[in-house]
């Protein structure tokens, strides 16, 4: 199961300034670019961005602007190098170290976001979004610990943000805290009670609780806000799994695939699919692209052990077998212990 977690961006606005002076200009382009960048209309504010830099070169809000918006369009190298820029050109900017630790998290280079992160909370230790994302990046790197305190921290100062309380609440899930992660959930849903990943995650606790009716009922409930969440369906398929309804999770995993190819756990819910209904070869192919896509998904390496005992492959079952064990799953019988013995 997976909880998407949140990623903010920044765009820096400045305030208009009389006349036409180059100081003048830099200000009504950056304005008009922002105002086009929040329409959507990210060519345009491309190209106001730019008619900033030409004017100055190293004028950093829009370098940063420009950053962001590439960001959007998910061209992140591009993004990471006019952060780089603006940084250079002015490296007190934080917004921009903001922005370059999100990028950075999305590509998964965790200990270079954690260097800015870092950067940023030597100027300003106490924001919340700092320790937000802090704990967003610790969780990737599985420090739930850590992960935890950055979480509380940043509700210590801002205790009204509902996606804080439902960070926290996931990485009490991991650390199988489940009355903690239910508390920080009671207090998200009081926050805003039409948050849809409060659902999902209760539905996430539900089942490692082995109530599957309430997961379900959660689960759907979570759609029902949020119909197009691809994470949402591709969790209901898995509760079907749980549930041998198998016709239903195949078709809520692969419309899960359809609507976000890059969701690794989508892939390992099929891998299970295929293990259920005894295509093993498929089951093995499936669940190594899990694994090879986000090698902390949950529970990948009993499954993935699984596919490969089933296709002969007893050698690297146990290896699995014996990762599965180091990472806590507690899936293991005593007849596949002894198995591996």
């Amino acid at each position: 199961m997976k909880i998407r977690l949140y990623i903010i961006y920044l765009l820096a606005v400045l305030l208009t300034a009389c006349g036409d002076t180059t100081e003048s200009k830099l200000q009504k382009f950056l304005l008009k670019g922002n105002l086009a960048a929040k329409e959507q209309n990210l060519e345009q504010a491309l190209y106001y961005f730019n008619e900033c830099v030409n004017l100055d070169p190293c004028f950093a809000e829009a370098l940063n602007n420009i950053g962001t918006v590439y960001f959007k369009l998910d061209k992140l190298d591009q993004s990471l190098q006019y952060y780089a820029k603006a940084i250079e050109c002015k490296p007190e900017f934080i917004d921009t170290y903001f922005n370059r630790a999100n990028t950075l998290y999305e590509l998964k280079e965790y200990y270079s976001a954690l260097k800015d992160l870092d950067r940023i909370e030597s100027v300003k230790e106490d924001t919340a979004v700092l320790h937000f994302t802090r704990g967003l990046v610790l969780s990737k790197l599985r420090d739930f610990q850590g992960s935890r305190r950055s979480f509380q921290r940043a509700i210590e100062i801002d205790r009204a943000n509902v996606e804080q309380w439902v960070n926290l609440a996931t990485v009490e899930y991991y650390l199988k805290n489940y009355s903690n992660a239910r508390e920080a959930l009671n207090t998200a849903m009081s926050i805003d009670a039409d948050e849809a990943h409060i659902y999902n995650t209760l539905a996430m606790i539900d089942i490692e609780e082995h109530n599957l009716d309430e997961a379900s009922v959660n689960v759907n409930k979570a759609i029902s806000l949020s119909p197009r969440d691809a994470f949402f369906k591709n969790n209901r398929g898995y509760i079907y799994l749980m549930s041998n309804e198998l016709d239903k999770a195949l078709e809520d995993i692969n419309n899960s695939i359809g609507a976000d190819p890059e969701n690794g756990w989508a892939y390992r819910n099929k891998g299970i699919y295929y293990l259920m209904t005894e295509d093993y070869a498929n089951a093995e192919r499936l669940l190594k692209q899990a694994y090879e896509m986000d090698s902390f998904i949950d529970k990948i390496h009993f499954y993935l052990g699984m596919a490969y005992l089933q296709n002969g492959k007893v050698g690297e079952a146990c290896h699995e077998f014996d990762l599965s064990e180091e990472a806590g799953d507690e899936m293991l019988t005593a007849a596949l212990i002894k198995i591996c013995k």
